[in-house]
């Protein structure tokens, strides 16, 4: 293994989200442990000017160093973060300034390898950087990006895509799924999941599993199906079907229909699989349950409901999804 430290620069400006500026470098010092002191990433908080940068958290940051003094390094990994905003009807809203994206567009030039991490995709879609390519960002604002710049296929669904030298990561966490991807490309997948474990993570997720689960959704507007969802959650082993749920909001089927595409943009039926797999999903991550005692306990049913619900919703099955993700060794029988 090579002894050279690779040089990491993490773009600070004002606004950034403070998560994607310190969970990328503790997941790099973690590697020390596992490779050694001499071997590694070193990384390198970058500003316009020396001075302390205000993140979203109102937390002060200093930089190590200013983008001009960079000039000649040899940057190894360029880590672009993110700053949102909320605009006129309060939603979330990804915000770039063309200063940044100058220096992004610059110190790209002459990267090994360019990483934005949540809405920093937007930063290196204004680079230009990702013209031509496949691309994630926070869910929140991927139509904002698809919208902004028709030549990215933007696919909102994977935690992290890489397409050639340019890597993608989704929501803030993820940026701990996405800095492990990069130290798996370069010093392997055990050691990478060596520091997952460090981090007490109970997975090294990987770039095509879903980003979406029933918790990210969009708050709904109203109090009725919020009181919808609240009674789908405590009743998730009953048949919930479309005249139950339009009974409990003293509505009509045609009316239930109606509320859940405007509020959450699909059918009663499909919120409820969705919810259903949502359960499933923790069910398999933490107890040694049977398929078949999941399968019940989630109104699913039979095996074979829950099994084609996984295919549709997660591209996966139920007996994939704990070996992959299960929180300790299970021994459960599938």
């Amino acid at each position: 293994m090579s002894t050279v430290r690779r040089l990491v620069v993490v773009v600070l400006f004002d606004g950034v989200d403070l998560l994607d500026v310190t969970g990328p470098p503790e997941v790099f010092s973690l590697l020390r442990r596992e490779v050694g002191e001499e071997t590694g990433y070193r990384v390198v908080l970058a500003a316009e000017t020396a001075d302390p940068v205000t993140t979203s958290a109102g937390v002060r940051i200093l930089p190590d160093t200013t983008f001009s003094e960079l000039s000649g390094s040899g940057i190894d990994t360029l880590l672009v973060p993110g700053a949102v905003e909320l605009d006129g009807q309060g939603r979330v809203h990804a915000v770039t300034d063309p200063a940044v994206v100058g220096r992004v567009r610059e110190l790209a030039g002459r990267t090994r390898r360019v990483a934005s991490v949540c809405v920093g995709a937007h930063i290196l879609a204004d680079a230009g950087l990702l013209d031509g390519k496949r691309a994630t960002t926070h869910w929140s604002t991927a139509r904002q990006l698809a919208a902004e710049h028709p030549a990215i296929e933007v696919d909102a669904d994977p935690i992290f895509i890489r397409d050639q030298d340019v890597w993608t990561g989704a929501g803030i966490s993820a940026c701990l799924d996405l800095s492990l991807a990069l130290v798996a490309d370069d010093f392997g997948e055990a050691v990478a999941l060596r520091i997952a474990r460090q981090l007490v993570m109970y997975l090294k997720r990987p770039g095509g599993q879903s980003q979406f689960s029933v918790p990210l959704e969009p708050v709904s507007t109203t109090r009725r199906v919020e009181d919808l969802r609240l009674h789908i959650t405590r009743n998730i082993a009953e048949p919930l079907t479309v005249p139950d749920l339009a009974a409990h909001a003293h509505v009509s089927e045609r009316q239930l229909t109606r509320i859940f595409k405007t509020e959450l943009g699909m059918t009663p039926a499909a919120y409820v699989e969705s919810a259903r797999v949502e359960v499933a999903r923790n069910q398999l991550e933490s107890t040694d349950a049977t398929l078949e005692r999941i399968a019940s306990a989630c109104g699913f049913n039979t095996t074979d409901t829950l099994i084609r619900a996984f295919r549709r919703t997660l591209d996966t099955t139920p007996t994939e999804y704990r070996n992959r993700f299960r929180s300790a060794p299970s021994g459960a029988r599938t």
